[in-house]
């Protein structure tokens, strides 16, 4: 398939991207910077182009269908969204220093879809139950909120690597790019907000789903209980910031542990017997 000779060149571009943004924190200076920004920018776009030919792919085997129902296709999303988000947010920022961490993200997601033996990226038709116009937009919100915790868990290393900089007398080169401790706790505040939107989103249109598919809208499956528990994991993180006051080592602390529920969520629950168990 087309698809997947291009999915293969945009694993290495991102792993490009991640070399050339980590040159830009090791050496200090913009022209690495620059590159990895276009070099992401290209990669972004050879990215849709697949999922865009993998979904006219759907149709010429005669069950056309979006691109997002199995493991492979959710990883291959997941990494488009962790990459588009980016963009967006060092458009906004104009600062490249979380760039690294999101282009390896991206990069391992590609890689693991690619290269794991048990993951298989063949088009293979819906099941009934699948075929519903709400797997796109639950899909899309689903992922779109952990794209956001994703780059909240990278900020909050970004916070506690600058902070344990600052204490030392000489700093540290790799975090001198990176924006004061002040400011990656807002922008981190900021992705947290946008990912747990996105993800209660994600949830309520997974229950219209499943009353439309199976007659209920919770059937505490494995995967609607730990997304339930990863939303009251950043529920917690914000009504500790707007009602206790809480910044800086303690939220980041959170959003780490926060981000691990999330991949619990994504890929541990796929192995468990569900509604959801779609790794193998």
């Amino acid at each position: 398939m087309i698809n997947s000779i291009i999915f293969s060149y945009v694993t290495f571009l991102y792993f490009g991207a991640f070399v050339l943004y980590l040159l830009m924190l090791l050496t200090g200076r913009p022209l690495p910077g620059r590159l990895a920004t276009i070099l992401t920018a290209v990669t972004m776009l050879m990215h849709t182009g697949g999922l865009v030919v993998r979904w006219v792919e759907s149709y010429q085997l005669g069950f056309g269908r979006a691109p997002l129902s199995n493991l492979y296709e959710s990883l291959v999303f997941f990494a488009w969204t962790i990459a588009g988000l980016y963009m967006l947010f060092e458009w906004r920022t104009k600062n490249k220093s979380l760039g690294v961490f999101a282009a390896l993200l991206a990069f391992l997601a590609m890689a693991y879809a690619s290269f794991s033996p048990g993951i298989s990226s063949q088009i293979q038709p819906l099941v009934p139950a699948l075929k519903s116009n709400w797997l796109i937009s639950h899909v899309i919100t689903c992922f779109l909120g952990y794209a956001a915790f994703a780059l909240s868990f990278s900020l909050s290393i970004m916070f506690l690597l600058k902070t344990r900089a600052n204490r030392t007398s000489g700093g540290g080169r790799v975090v001198r790019l990176f924006p004061d401790p002040s400011v990656i706790d807002e922008l981190n505040h900021q992705m947290v907000a946008i990912g747990f939107i996105m993800l209660t989103l994600g949830i309520v249109t997974g229950s219209v789903w499943a009353y439309s598919a199976w007659g209920g809208y919770w059937s505490w499956d494995p995967k609607e209980t730990w997304s339930l528990i990863t939303w009251l994991v950043y529920a917690a993180v914000l009504h500790a910031r707007f009602t206790r006051g809480w910044r800086g080592k303690r939220i980041a602390v959170m959003c780490i542990f926060g981000f691990a529920c999330v991949l619990f969520t994504y890929f541990g629950v796929n192995y468990l017997p569900g509604l959801h168990s779609y790794a193998t």
